[in-house]
Formats: C-alpha cells, sequence, structure tokens
C-alpha cells in the first residue's frame, strides 16, 4: 500500500434503462426525486420524459457534467450520473488524491448514445508538474426514477483503464524501482520475459528499499478491491532502481518462456537441486496467475516419487520389492484404473510398476498403510505442508493431508485431497535427486536474513532406488519418449490428474538432469508426455 494518501474506493453499480412510450415520449406524473441524481421536488403533477434521452438532452447532460468536473466539482459532476454517491467519490479523488487540475474536456459527436470524449489536463506534486493526455467515453441515459437524462455511471468514464473498486491517487511510490538481474548480472525485464511481470512487482514491493533505490512519483490506479500491485499511469519523478541480485539465469527462463508458450493454461519452474536455486519460472495462462509458485492442484502420478520414498522407508517394499500392477484395484466401493491399453503384470517389482506408472500397484498398497504415513512423509522428508517457505516471494507449500475413507487410496497416486504446483515437484525431484532438502529460493537468503524452511531429507539407500526408478522412468518407462534426447545423468517420472469439470486431465511432468530439476503442468493437457513433458524437456535441455 503506499502511503499517506487515502483511497476513494468505487462500489457496485446498478444501472437501468427503461422503455417507455417511445422516443423521446411525454407522459404525465407526479414529480419524484432519488434514484439516480438530483430530482425535481414539489406538490402536483408536471411532465416528465420516457424513453431514451433526446439528442438534445445528451447534449446538455454532459455539457453540464463536464462543466462541472472541468471546475474540479466532483460533487456537482456526480449529480448528473445514476449513481450519485459512488461517482462523487471517484470524481472528488480525481482533484484531491490524484492531483489533477487545469482540466480541459473536449466532447466528439456522439455514436448512438455513447458520446466520445478527450482529456487534457495537469497532474501536480511537491512542484512537479506533467501534463495528462487521454480518452474516454459515456453514454446517456434515463433515470429509472427522476426520468431525467443522466450519465451512466462507471468507473471508466473518468479513465478508460478505471475498473469497479479503483481509485487514483497521485504520491510517492511506496517501493523504490528495481533492477533485478540473474545470478550472472544480466538484467530481468518485464518485456524480454514477460512472466516475471508478477514476480519482478512483488520483489520491488517487497526489497525496494534494501536494494537501494530511490522511490519515484507517480498517478497510479490503486485497487484496493483485489489488492493486487498499483497500476501506473503518469510518473512525474522517475525512481532510481536498486540492483537486486536474483537466483534466475537468464538462458534458462528465456527457455522456460519459450517453451511455455506452446501449451495453453502452462507452468513450469527449475532450479538447482544443490542449492535449491529456483532458475526459471514460467507461466502462460490468460489469466495472469503464477500458478507456477501459488497454484493448488492434484499433481497426478508425479506424486509417485513421495509415495514410494514412504513405502520404502517404512519397509513395506522396494525397488526390487514386489507391486504387482492388475487390471483394477478396489478400495472402499471406488475402482481404480490404469491407463488405456497397460498390459497387467502380477509380478511387476516396485520399480517396473513406477516406470509404467501403474495406478494399480499403488493403490493396492492402501492396506499397507497409515492414514498420516504419506503427510508425515511429505511434510518430514520433503518439506511440504507446513506452509513456511520463505522463497522471498508469494508461494504455495503444498497439502498433503492425512486421509482416511475412499482417498486414503488415491492420494498415494496423487489425486484426492493433495494440492501441489510446478514449485513443490521441482523441489520433489530436486530431494529424492539429493536425498537434501533445499527450500527453494528466488533471491539470496542472505539478502534479507530471512530462515529458510528445513526437512529431514533422506536415508542414501531411499536416494539411490528413487533415483534408480526416475532414471528408468526417463530411459525405457513412460518418459522415455520425451526424455531420450537428453544427454548427462537424467531421470523423470509422469503424470496427470483427473478434474472435475475438464474434458482431459491436468498433464503432470517432472524430471532432473544433472544439477537442474524441473516440473510443468498443463491445465487440461491431457497425459504427462502430451504437453508438460516436452516443456521439462526443453527446459533441461537450456540447462546444459
Amino acid at each position: 500500500m503506499r502511503k499517506g494518501v487515502k483511497a476513494a474506493v468505487m462500489g457496485g453499480v446498478f444501472t437501468v434503462v427503461v422503455g417507455g412510450a417511445g422516443y423521446g415520449a411525454f407522459n404525465i406524473v407526479s414529480a419524484l426525486s432519488g434514484g439516480g441524481g438530483t430530482g425535481a421536488s414539489g406538490g402536483g403533477s408536471e411532465v416528465v420524459r420516457t424513453g431514451p434521452p433526446t439528442a438534445a438532452e445528451a447534449k446538455e447532460t454532459t455539457r453540464k457534467f463536464f462543466a462541472a468536473w472541468e471546475k474540479g466539482d466532483g460533487t456537482a459532476a456526480a449529480s448528473y450520473t445514476n449513481n450519485e454517491e459512488t461517482a462523487a467519490q471517484l470524481l472528488n479523488a480525481y482533484g484531491e488524491e490524484a492531483r489533477i487540475t487545469k482540466v480541459h474536456i473536449a466532447p466528439s459527436s456522439p455514436v448512438g448514445a455513447t458520446v466520445p470524449f478527450t482529456v487534457k489536463a495537469t497532474v501536480s506534486y511537491d512542484g512537479k508538474s506533467e501534463p495528462l493526455d487521454y480518452s474516454s467515453e459515456l453514454r446517456v441515459v434515463r433515470g429509472q426514477v427522476t426520468h431525467r437524462a443522466l450519465v451512466d455511471w462507471e468507473p471508466s468514464v473518468v479513465h478508460p483503464r478505471l475498473q469497479r473498486g479503483d481509485t487514483l491517487v497521485t504520491e510517492e511510490s511506496a517501493s523504490p524501482p528495481i533492477k533485478a538481474v540473474d545470478r550472472d548480472g544480466t538484467v530481468l525485464t518485464k518485456e524480454d520475459y514477460p512472466s516475471l511481470g508478477p514476480i519482478l512487482d512483488a520483489l520491488r514491493e517487497k526489497y525496494g528499499e534494501e536494494a537501494g533505490g530511490r522511490a519515484s512519483v507517480e498517478l497510479v490506479i490503486r485497487h484496493p478491491a483485489d489488492g493486487t500491485p498499483d497500476t501506473p499511469l503518469l510518473t512525474l519523478v522517475k525512481g532510481r532502481p536498486g540492483r537486486l541480485r536474483t537466483t534466475l539465469s537468464a538462458g534458462v527462463q528465456a527457455a522456460a518462456e519459450k517453451a511455455v508458450r506452446k501449451y495453453a493454461e502452462s507452468s513450469v519452474v527449475a532450479l538447482k537441486p544443490s542449492t535449491g536455486e529456483v532458475l526459471a519460472v514460467a507461466n502462460h495462462r490468460q489469466d495472469g496467475f503464477n500458478a507456477a509458485f501459488l497454484g493448488k492442484v492434484a499433481p497426478g502420478s508425479t506424486m509417485k516419487i513421495v509415495t514410494a520414498a514412504m513405502l520404502i522407508d517404512h519397509g513395506v517394499t522396494s525397488a526390487s520389492g514386489p507391486a504387482p500392477c492388475t487390471p483394477d484395484a478396489m478400495w472402499e466401493g471406488q475402482t481404480f484404473h490404469n491407463l488405456k491399453d497397460m498390459t497387467p503384470d502380477e509380478k511387476a517389482t516396485l520399480s517396473e510398476s513406477f516406470a509404467r506408472s501403474c495406478n494399480t500397484a499403488f493403490v493396492k498398497f492402501t492396506d499397507d498403510v497409515k492414514s498420516d504415513w504419506l503427510a508425515r512423509e511429505a511434510e518430514d522428508r520433503f518439506g511440504l505442508g507446513r506452509d513456511n517457505w520463505q522463497t522471498g516471494i508469494q508461494s504455495f507449500d503444498g497439502r498433503v493431508p492425512a486421509t482416511e475413507g475412499p482417498d486414503k487410496a488415491a492420494v498415494l497416486i496423487g489425486q484426492g485431497q493433495i494440492e501441489m504446483n510446478p514449485l513443490n515437484m521441482a523441489s520433489v525431484t530436486a530431494t529424492a535427486m539429493t536425498g537434501v532438502f533445499h527450500q527453494p529460493v528466488v533471491v539470496p537468503l542472505s539478502l534479507d536474513d530471512r530462515e529458510p524452511a528445513h526437512a529431514r531429507g533422506l536415508a542414501s539407500g531411499t536416494v539411490q532406488q528413487l533415483r534408480a526408478m526416475m532414471n528408468r522412468t526417463a530411459v525405457g518407462g513412460t518418459a522415455s519418449g520425451i526424455m531420450s534426447r537428453l544427454s548427462g545423468s537424467i531421470g523423470a517420472k509422469t503424470g496427470s490428474a483427473e478434474v472435475d469439470g475438464q474434458s482431459r486431465s491436468d498433464s503432470w511432468f517432472t524430471g532432473y538432469r544433472n544439477d537442474m530439476a524441473a516440473a510443468a503442468m498443463t491445465q487440461d493437457g491431457g497425459h504427462g508426455i502430451d504437453a508438460s513433458g516436452p516443456i521439462v524437456a526443453d527446459v533441461l535441455q537450456a540447462g546444459g
């Protein structure tokens, strides 16, 4: 939140356009007031108009509205709208909190009921002024109760980028700008790396002062309704950016950006297993959400990495131990199946069923495990689900609840109540590969001396078995078609998660190559090899 300014918040808008006896028709009714705008009052009957406003009425209303707005009288201007109280808040903030003066409004020829116009004004703050120039439009409608011609109120009348709940403010920014650089000093910008936009905004908000920058003075749109960062409209005093070093790699980030653009609703994270340093985070989503760090969805069969570790750690089976792959498996009335065309193998080992991603092999262990074993394995060994990761920006640390009932079987194959995102699964892969949980970070811990999350990690014997199973998956299992082009030490796990209301499952894939682990999720993307697999392979290949 920026400092020193009282925000004017827009409320809801209720607009009704009343049909009448015809365009500009007259009716005899009792004089009324209220219902949008200031109405006439007094006794007796008078002639009032119904139906859409005439061109003359629209012209007169917009003239009076613009004249009051230009004079800086927001209350008077609001009286010519159909939402007087709400309009007055923003129109008064225009001259007060936003410090916009010398307003000149030039209307263009109406297009039906719509009146386009341009605004030229001046924004001033602490002796510094800059011109403001933009275009907008309004509509004139008939007041529901007063029957007057009124401006149909929307925040976009004041500025086209304003939405309901927004306001305008001119002030010194709460956070100085930053010049974020990667691990080798390459500058990272939103223009070059679009996925980093919300991440760079979050880093500025949190570390602007620590980075040594100087705050700017800006006219901004504030969004108090949803708490998102301010949207700058005009800079009066340019800030001096502070230099902020991140753990990211410009080369890997570029590859991640390119990879996710091939598949809609995709997200990917890459990190260094030896340190937990995040090398890349990219999203290609219509909603702009950072699902790579904040997503909360079932991870499908990629969760079998944690399940396999649990089975090994508790002595239920081992990589070379039995894990029969049957055509189906039942648990408390729920039937679980495998992918189509999977040949059953009653003599399969855990390694073989893992590499083929046989669901029934894992479901059949439900009787052998306690309800909290998977949750404890995820928390104690992999650092998941404690809500204590200190990555440097907001992140979700995964959720693996202790489960009874039908979901006790589902969670073993990454369905049910389990929630993960690519950051979580990249970390799982890194822990499985090294045996050590290194909490992921985007900026060095030393920047603000924050305390990272800790976990026990895995025994060396468990690590050896997990790596062998993931390598088998990459070179001869479900991931071989994707990973075969990569050299070096490799491993992978495919996954798909069924989601109610989607025609296809979510596509999941996680893998490692040398000292890099990556995980991706593509919403409604199908099997792991269909979308997320190619994304991960492209990112791992960029790591060299």
